[in-house]
């Protein structure tokens, strides 16, 4: 695959790839903020596992970014060229230690919060890593979760992989929303996800790829920071989840480079709205070592430009710096509240064992070691410490004393009220009773007259006709019933009058209830204000404990001085020693050299107790790179085998190897491949110049000083596998540099390949492979740049039919090089009627079916989709694809 171009994988875009899932929520995604009604948490929860994102470490620190480190097995190519050296890295998981080697006899140590070594599956990664954070997510914290670590080591395997082949595959990204969904009540509650990429500096839709700059909304006031463009994608089950990332991953760019046939070229950000961060970063990379040209080195750049933005914000927060320097890139503008914020963050760090990227090994590592340093401030979407709730409670206090003096306001006015009502009816009562006693004063004493009157009358005339007459007992009954009748209307008048006391009295004490909660009120603010005053205490002990340990930084200064002033003593020593080794001549030199070849045979790292250095460095410094190179043409066998195995030895590290050159390594070495007949020293030799080989001026150097033609000589001469393993090493390093290709070819490089397939090791053919695989990317690139044309030179030369013979075989680094050879050279319509004339068209037709990578298997279909010859041929042959 060319280079030159970024492109979409798996296909194109469809809308109606989101079948029912695309019930598009309006609110735009916010980076920041907690949603309501998105996840609700359940009232009791299980507690969390003691692992990466608890809410407080052992260590007592709460809210630190916690860091794993995931360690990748070994490739099929790194088996091959690494076969003779140890890996870089040693884990130690019990102890959560990890050891960097730098030479072979010393290494430095790191402490992380998880180790996860190769033999790790993802159910391990995924609880130790991310289950805690989703489960603070559901508890109603932010959370983040992000990979970092060189391309090719595995980031996006462990964040997004699917696992629709093998469930326990599954990675980071599918088991969350399992966990999420296991937890949240669909009928209740909403989950909505955002699947985005941040490009060259853009942020793009991956869900709606038209939908490719989207702008990044701050809040002035809280900072907060949202994306009001972004599609949000209400998910209905599981399965449509998975759709989704398919679907995102599809439109997400990737390219084809030295270190990965299928390298991100952006960084992949999914949100989980309620809310879940997950990242998958790009690959941190060497342009030299990824061979980045054109558009590609433009994305590498961008790349590096960001990930070096998002190292100085973490090198600010773990310093406490005053000034971090969020606004250098969008990344860090999306993740401020990944670090230094308020959500939960868990890192993991990806690497890989190969000694040949200890660079990018150990940059991952301080990466990982200073995000550690980070602590974020842990909040609720409502905060819940003890200054924010007393000054609510004083809020919901005064409010309660407005409240309370409204009611007291009203019920006085409504006491005034009633009472005026009251007096009111009693004086109109009393009126009232008053003209009706009165009236019926005046009506009875009117009818007291009358009657009088009239028994007055009666009395008269019974007077005068008996001569006497009768009293007047029916007068007084009457006067007696008037008088009850007016003590009846007194006696209701009165009744009312109790009533009203009785309501008045109700009233009173509605009111003595509002003043006790005023006063529970009370009493709760002074107790919050005691606990804010205990938690003062803690502080101030806090304190302490930070002067306590400035004075143990002090004691360990002033140990740190003595012992540089016994470092100055050692180092007289070892100029000391110098001196008598230059006087005693050649014979201690190579006793060294014994005592050196003794701990070279033992791989173990010699790590003493009592800081004193390994044999290998003591001889490094006292002997010196030159006089251990004048050995390689010493006259005794024995020790020019020593020798070249101590400079092989050093080659194996990066940090060498110029030096190794500039002394005149790389030319003795190839003078031993002219002058020697030892089969053990054509094998350490060419194994020191696969080494040097991995350095493309190093390749420039070899080819100049016809380092090809002697390795060619040399793999016709030697007959045992190893030997031939380590050359067709070195050979496969020069085939992977563009600019040797027509001088390798012309000097027996190719041949030389093909030539040692009469070997039929598989270590051997599993090199030579990997020569051809590198030699075809070359010359597509170039063919891809314009700068080759014509067909394949390796189809010139006769490799073809080796290529479609071992296209199946059964050794899988043997297969997946001569499989990648296979695309590369079918990717060019020049060499389509060689490849099907020799049988390669089944074979490329069997790859994009059958291939165990995806990222081959997608190479091939899509070379094959884009050919109109191989398309025309396979209409003819009637094959289906």
């Amino acid at each position: 695959m060319a280079t030159t171009a970024s492109v979409y994988r798996n296909g194109n875009y469809s809308r109606n790839s989101l079948g029912t899932n695309n019930n598009k929520v309006e609110r735009p995604p916010s980076v920041n903020s907690n949603p309501k009604n998105s996840l609700k948490s359940k009232s009791l929860r299980k507690s969390a596992p003691a692992a990466l994102g608890v809410a407080k470490d052992d260590t007592g620190v709460p809210g630190r970014v916690r860091v794993a480190v995931r360690l990748r097995p070994r490739n099929a190519e790194e088996r091959v060229a690494d076969a003779d050296f140890p890996d870089c890295v040693e884990l130690q998981p019990e102890v959560k230690r990890l050891k960097l080697r730098k030479n072979n006899w010393d290494s430095d140590t790191y402490e992380f919060d998880e180790l996860l070594t190769e033999f790790a599956s993802q159910k391990r990664v995924y609880e130790v890593v991310a289950k805690p954070v989703v489960e603070s997510v559901l508890d109603g914290y932010n959370g983040t979760v992000m990979a970092y670590g060189q391309t090719g080591t595995g980031k996006t395997y462990t964040l997004g992989q699917l696992g629709e082949e093998d469930t326990a595959a599954r990675g980071i990204m599918v088991r969350a929303m399992e966990d999420i969904l296991a937890d949240v009540s669909l009928e209740t509650n909403s989950v909505s996800m955002s699947y985005l990429q941040l490009y060259m500096e853009t942020i793009q839709d991956l869900l709606n790829p038209t939908n490719d700059n989207i702008s990044i909304v701050e809040d002035p006031k809280s900072g907060d920071v949202s994306l009001p463009g972004a599609t949000l994608v209400e998910i209905r089950n599981q399965q449509s989840f998975v759709d989704l990332l398919r679907l995102g991953e599809a439109h997400r760019f990737a390219a084809n480079t030295k270190l990965n046939a299928e390298s991100s070229r952006s960084h992949a950000i999914l949100m989980v709205h309620g809310k879940l961060v997950i990242v998958d970063l790009a690959g941190s990379e060497r342009i030299d070592k990824s061979g980045s040209e054109g558009h590609t080195l433009e994305e590498a750049k961008s790349i590096n430009l960001s990930l070096s933005a998002l190292g100085k914000c973490i090198n600010a927060l773990a310093e406490n710096s005053a000034h971090v320097p969020v606004r250098d890139s969008k990344l860090t503008r999306l993740l401020r509240d990944s670090f230094g914020g308020t959500a939960r963050t868990s890192l993991v760090i990806t690497i890989g064992p190969s000694p040949r990227h200890r660079g990018e090994t150990a940059s991952t590592i301080m990466f990982g070691q200073r995000a550690m340093k980070v602590e974020n401030m842990l909040k609720l979407k409502e905060e819940f410490d003890y200054k924010s709730l007393s000054r609510r409670l004083d809020q919901q206090l005064d409010k309660f004393i407005a409240e309370h003096e409204r009611q007291q306001k009203a019920f006085e006015d409504e006491i005034k009220r009633v009472t005026m009502e009251a007096q009111n009816q009693i004086s109109e009562s009393e009126r009232n009773y008053a003209d009706a006693l009165e009236k019926d004063k005046t009506k009875y004493q009117k009818e007291y007259m009358e009657s009088i009157k009239k028994l007055e009358d009666k009395w008269m005339m019974n007077q005068q006709k008996h001569a006497g007459g009768e009293n007047i007992p029916g007068l007084k009954d009457e006067s007696s019933n008037a008088i009850s009748n007016g003590k009846d209307s007194r006696v209701a008048n009165m009744e009312e009058l109790a009533e009203m006391k009785k309501k008045l009295q109700k009233e009173t004490l509605l009111r003595k209830a509002a003043e006790g909660e005023v006063n529970i009120l009370k009493s709760q603010l002074a107790g919050l204000k005691k606990s804010e005053a205990l938690a003062k205490s803690d502080i101030s002990k806090l304190q302490k404990m930070l002067e306590d340990e400035a004075c143990q930084k002090e004691k360990l200064e002033g140990e740190i001085a003595t012992l540089q002033s016994q470092l100055l003593q050692i180092s007289f020593e070892a100029d000391e020693t110098a001196r008598r080794i230059d006087k005693g001549g050649s014979e201690e030199v190579l006793g060294g050299l014994d005592s050196l070849m003794l701990q070279v045979r033992q791989p173990q790292i010699n790590d003493s107790g009592n800081g004193e250095k390994a044999p290998i460095a003591k001889l490094f410094e006292q002997v010196g790179l030159q006089k251990i190179l004048s050995l390689l043409e010493a006259e005794d066998a024995d020790v020019r085998i020593h020798a070249v195995k101590v400079v092989a030895n050093l080659a194996a590290e990066e940090t060498n190897q110029e030096k190794i050159v500039e002394a005149g390594g790389l030319k003795s070495l190839l003078m031993l491949l002219r002058s020697s007949e030892d089969e053990t020293i054509y094998r350490v030799a060419a194994g020191a110049i696969a080494n040097l080989a991995m350095n493309e001026t190093n390749q420039e150097l070899i080819m100049a000083q016809g380092g090809i033609h002697l390795l060619s000589m040399t793999a016709g001469n030697a007959k045992d596998p190893q030997t031939l393993r380590m050359i067709a090493g070195a050979i496969a390093n020069l085939c992977g540099n563009d600019k040797l290709q027509m001088k390798l070819r012309s000097e027996g490089g190719i041949k030389a390949l093909l030539g040692m397939v009469r070997c039929r090791h598989p270590d051997v053919l599993a090199q030579v492979a990997r020569g051809i695989a590198n030699f075809a990317k070359c010359e597509s690139r170039a063919s891809t740049q314009g700068i080759k044309s014509g067909r394949s030179l390796l189809i010139e030369d006769g490799v073809l039919p080796w290529i479609v013979q071992n296209a199946n075989n059964e050794a899988s680094p043997i297969r997946r090089h001569i499989e990648l050879a296979l695309c590369h050279l079918a990717q060019h319509e020049v060499n389509a009627k060689d490849m099907i004339s020799g049988g390669a068209l089944r074979e490329l037709v069997r790859v994009s079916r059958d291939c165990s990578r995806e990222d081959t298997r997608t190479l091939a279909h899509r070379t094959l989709t884009s050919s109109p010859t191989f398309q025309a041929e396979m209409r003819r042959l009637r094959i289906d694809h």
